[in-house]
């Protein structure tokens, strides 16, 4: 990705951020033997109803402390000690560009047909008591019935380079529902037992084939329900 009009530290600062959030060293082939996380992302995600339809997602991403740290970097240009919108404007941008490419990390589907997202909208980052977040709302490009059977969405990277989990508590919200309708988080089964024998296999194996559907095999699904009328 060019970068234009920046200054050297916040080119080398979008340059790390974009390398470390997306994962492109990953997925772009030159993958490390041994899959496993280098990026701790708790999740918090509201699902937007309209009109009986589910529109799309509304996420608040938080990142360990360790990347937090990291990305502020030189980010607090009038020195005051915090870091507003405007301050973390450039690195919000810098993040939804970079994160075009792997669909957002985020996967709706009814059934197993995936559904295809608009361009996000309503981003930005916070930084807050030592945590940063990233905001942003991932638009389905076509609703879907909110009565539909089968409706769902996980959240993760294929590459088990960043690690998503959902919050322990109140992970999932839905704004707009209709009455009855309900979420509910299914846990992959023998989930652990899978990430194991994987990154077992990938410490063996140098050509960077074992450990890319990772993420997909131990990631928690949503699934949204609706009453029928």
């Amino acid at each position: 990705m060019t970068i234009v009009n920046r200054s050297a530290v916040a080119r080398a600062l979008a340059l790390v951020l974009t390398t470390v959030l997306t994962g492109t060293t990953l997925i772009s082939g030159a993958r490390p033997a041994n899959a496993h996380p280098h990026v701790w992302v708790t999740v918090e995600t509201t699902v937007d109803y309209a009109n009986g339809t589910v529109t799309g997602f509304t996420h608040k991403w938080t990142f360990d402390e360790m990347y937090a740290a990291m990305a502020i970097q030189g980010l607090d240009t009038n020195n005051d000690g915090n870091y507003d919108r405007k301050e973390l404007a450039e690195l919000a941008q810098v993040n939804i560009d970079g994160l075009k490419e792997f669909d957002y990390f985020t996967f709706p589907q009814i059934g197993s047909q995936p559904l295809k997202l608009a361009p996000p909208k309503d981003y930005w980052l916070e930084y807050t008591d030592g945590k940063l977040s990233l905001h942003m709302t991932t638009p389905l490009e076509q609703p879907v019935l909110a009565e539909a059977e089968g409706v769902n969405f996980a959240i993760y990277d294929p590459s088990f380079f960043i690690a998503f989990d959902f919050a322990k508590k109140d992970p999932i919200k839905l704004a707009g529902a209709p009455a009855g309708c309900q979420a509910s988080v299914e846990v992959p089964k023998e989930d652990a037992e899978l990430a194991q024998r994987l990154a077992d296999a990938a410490k063996v194996d140098t050509s960077g084939s074992v450990g890319t559907d990772l993420g997909f095999a131990v990631a928690k699904s949503i699934q949204l329900s609706c009453l029928k009328s």
